[in-house]
C-alpha cells in the first residue's frame, strides 16, 4: 500500500493543476479545520455516525473534498482495519477509486445541473439495493441548495430513515436555502475560511515540493487576495508561478493580479490622512498608471486602515505573519499618531466610496473624489478639539443673543384637500434652541436639570428606546440633579428605572438615584411629556382655527384641514410619495 499523500499519477504529458495535484486525501491534510475533525473523530471512536452530513462554507475550503474524505473513512479497509476509520495513513482497498471519484458506490451528483424530482427518484430507488463491494452506499451532492422544492420535499423520508448500508453527504455554498426540514435531519459542519498563517504555511510546502522559489511578500499577497479559499490560492499560486519563471517576486504578483503596491498604498494613506491632497492624487495616478485598478486601490487602502487601528487597539497583532515589514513598522508609528476617530471616519468613507466606484461610469474619477472627502474630512477638528479650543479661550464662542419676542416670519399653514391633519410647531422650538452660540459656560454643563434636558441627552445619545419611554410611559414628581422620583405608567417596562439609572452613570459619570413613586395624588403627577406635545399642538391649530384668513379658507373648501404647522422660512416637506396625495400649498403672513 502507498501513503496517503503520495500523489496521482498523471498521464504522460498531461501537467495537472495545483489545486487537483495537492487535494487533500485524509483528514490530517485538512488545513484549518481541526473544529470539524475533531467532532467526526469523536463520533467515530463512540460510533455514533449519523446517516446524514451538510458541509457549507465559502467556495474553496474543501466542502466536496472533505465529503470524498469521509466516504473514504466509512469505507476503509486494510488487511487490519475493517469498519469506518477516522486515521487512514495508507490507502485501502477502495481508497483510490474514492479519492478519484470513479468508485460505484460512492455516487457523486451536482445539484445544479440534476434540480429535479426524477434525479432524486433515482437516487432514492437505488438506495434500496446494498452497495456493490463496498461497505457503505454514499451519496455526494454538490451544491444541494439549488434542488428543486419538489426534490427536497421527495428526498425528506428517504434522509430521516435511510437504509442503514446508505449515507448522505451535502455540500453548499447557500446554507440559508436549503430547507429547515432538510438541515433538521443532517448534521451541520461550518468549514472556516482559511487563516493567512495556515495558508502561508501550506502554500510554502508546496512550492517546496514544486521546487519553486516565491518571495514572502508575493506568498502573503496570494493569501490575502484568496480571502480565505485554498482553491483560489492554489489558482493564483498557478498563474504566478507561470507568470514568474519559477522564480516568483512580489511586483509581478502586483501586476498579475491588478494589484496596488502595498508600500504605496501606505504612502498613499499618509498623504491622504494628512490632508496633502495634491500629494495624494498624484500617489494615485501613478499607481494608476502602473496598472493597479482604482477599486484595487481603494480597497488595499481600507485594509490598511483597519491595520492601524487593530495595531492601536491591538499592539500585539504586529506579529501577525501576513503583514509586510513596512505595514508592520509604519503601521505601528501611525497608529500612535492617527485617533481612532479618524480612522473609523477613514473606514466609513472609504466602505462608502467602493460602492460609488463600483457603479460609476468612470472608476478612476470616482475613487478621485473618495480621495478628495477622505484628505478634507482628516482636517477636520473633533467635537472634543472644538470644546477645548473653547475652553482655553483660542476660539470665541461670539455674544449670546437674546431671543427676539416674536418669530423672524409668522407661522404657515400648510392646506391639502385631505380629511387629515399632522403638525409639529415644537420643531421650529428645537431649531432655535440648536442654532444658539454655544457658551464656555454650556460646555461645563454636563448634567441634565430637566426632564426635557435629560430626553434631548437621551436623543443626543442615539438611545431612541429610553427616549420615548421617558416621553410616553413616566410621570415626573420630582427632578433634582443626581435624584428623580417618577411615577410609572400602566405600559411601562419594569426594568425601566435599572435601565434609566445606568445610563445616567454612563453619559454622566455618577450615580443617580431613580425612585418609584407608590402612593400619590394624581394633581401631584405631572402629565407626560408626550401629553404636553399633543396638547401644545392642539393649542397651534386652534389658534391658527381662529385667523380669519384661514378660517375663511377652510369654510370655502369643506374638508380641507391644516395638516402642518411650521414656522415661517421651514422647508416645505415633500409627502407625495407617501399618500399619493399633491403637496400641501403653504400660506404665510404675506399672503394673509
Amino acid at each position: 500500500m502507498t501513503s496517503a499523500n503520495t500523489e496521482t499519477p498523471a498521464p504522460p504529458g498531461a501537467y495537472r493543476v495545483l489545486a487537483r495535484k495537492y487535494r487533500p486525501q485524509s483528514f490530517a491534510d485538512l488545513v484549518g479545520q481541526e473544529a470539524m475533525v475533531r467532532t467526526l473523530s469523536n463520533a467515530f471512536s463512540s460510533n455514533r455516525i449519523h446517516q446524514a452530513y451538510i458541509f457549507t462554507g465559502v467556495r474553496g475550503v474543501g466542502k466536496t473534498t472533505t465529503a470524498r474524505i469521509l466516504a473514504r473513512a466509512l469505507n476503509y479497509e486494510t488487511e487490519t482495519v475493517h469498519g469506518p476509520e477516522i486515521d487512514m495513513p495508507m490507502l485501502g482497498v477502495h481508497c483510490q477509486a474514492i479519492i478519484e471519484s470513479r468508485h460505484v458506490d460512492v455516487i457523486e451528483m451536482d445539484a445544479a445541473s440534476n434540480t429535479s424530482i426524477d434525479n432524486i427518484r433515482e437516487i432514492i430507488e437505488a438506495a434500496r439495493y446494498k452497495p456493490v463491494s463496498a461497505r457503505t452506499k454514499v451519496y455526494i451532492i454538490d451544491e444541494v441548495h439549488m434542488l428543486s422544492k419538489a426534490a427536497f420535499n421527495g428526498l425528506l423520508k428517504t434522509l430521516e430513515e435511510p437504509p442503514p448500508h446508505v449515507k448522505f453527504l451535502f455540500a453548499t455554498t447557500e446554507i440559508r436555502k436549503v430547507p429547515v426540514t432538510v438541515l433538521s435531519r443532517c448534521q451541520r459542519f461550518d468549514l472556516r475560511r482559511i487563516e493567512v498563517p495556515d495558508m502561508v504555511a501550506y502554500l510554502d510546502r508546496i512550492v517546496g515540493l514544486e521546487g519553486v522559489k516565491v518571495d514572502a511578500e508575493a506568498m502573503a499577497l496570494i493569501a490575502r487576495a484568496s480571502e480565505g479559499s485554498m482553491r483560489d490560492a492554489l489558482s493564483l499560486l498557478d498563474q504566478a508561478i507561470s507568470h514568474g519563471g519559477g522564480h516568483v517576486r512580489a511586483e509581478e504578483v502586483r501586476a498579475s493580479l491588478g494589484l496596488a503596491d502595498r508600500t504605496r498604498v501606505i504612502d498613499l494613506f499618509e498623504a491622504v490622512m494628512s490632508g496633502e491632497i495634491a500629494k495624494a492624487l498624484t500617489e494615485f495616478e501613478s499607481q494608476h498608471n502602473e496598472g493597479a485598478d482604482p477599486l484595487a486601490i481603494l480597497t488595499d487602502l481600507g485594509e490598511f486602515v483597519h491595520v492601524v487601528t487593530r495595531l492601536k487597539l491591538v499592539p500585539d497583532a504586529a506579529k501577525d505573519p501576513a503583514l509586510s515589514q513596512s505595514e508592520r513598522e509604519r503601521g505601528l508609528a501611525f497608529s500612535k499618531v492617527v485617533p481612532i476617530r479618524a480612522l473609523t471616519m477613514a473606514w466609513q468613507i472609504i466602505l462608502k466610496g467602493l460602492a460609488e466606484v463600483q457603479g460609476a461610469a468612470r472608476p478612476k474619477i470616482a475613487a478621485e473624489m473618495v480621495l478628495v472627502r477622505l484628505a478634507y474630512a482628516a482636517d477636520l477638528p473633533s467635537p472634543g478639539d472644538v470644546i477645548r479650543d473653547i475652553k482655553s479661550g483660542a476660539i470665541s464662542p461670539g455674544p449670546v443673543q437674546a431671543p427676539s419676542p416674536q418669530p423672524p416670519a409668522g407661522p404657515q399653514a400648510a392646506i391639502t384637500n385631505a380629511p387629515r391633519l399632522v403638525s409639529d410647531r415644537g420643531s421650529g422650538f428645537a431649531q432655535a434652541r440648536a442654532a444658539e452660540p454655544m457658551t464656555a459656560e454650556a460646555v461645563d454643563a454636563v448634567m441634565p436639570a430637566s426632564l426635557a434636558e435629560l430626553v434631548a441627552l437621551a436623543t443626543e445619545k442615539r438611545d431612541i428606546r429610553l427616549k420615548t419611554a421617558l416621553e410616553r410611559d413616566i410621570r415626573l414628581v420630582s427632578f433634582e440633579v443626581g435624584k428623580i422620583e417618577i411615577a410609572l405608567l400602566p405600559n411601562a417596562e419594569a426594568e425601566l428605572p435599572n435601565r434609566l439609572a445606568k445610563a445616567l452613570l454612563d453619559w454622566t459619570g455618577k450615580r443617580w438615584g431613580i425612585s418609584i413613586a407608590r402612593e400619590v395624588p394624581p394633581e401631584a403627577l405631572a402629565p407626560t411629556l408626550h401629553e404636553l406635545a399633543v396638547e401644545a399642538r392642539e393649542e397651534d391649530r386652534r389658534g391658527v382655527r381662529d385667523n380669519p384668513a384661514i378660517r375663511a379658507i377652510l369654510e370655502r373648501f369643506p374638508g380641507t384641514e391644516i395638516v402642518d404647522i411650521r414656522m415661517g422660512g421651514d422647508p416645505v416637506p415633500d409627502e407625495s410619495d407617501a399618500t399619493g396625495m399633491d403637496e400641501p400649498t403653504a400660506i404665510t403672513d404675506d399672503d394673509l
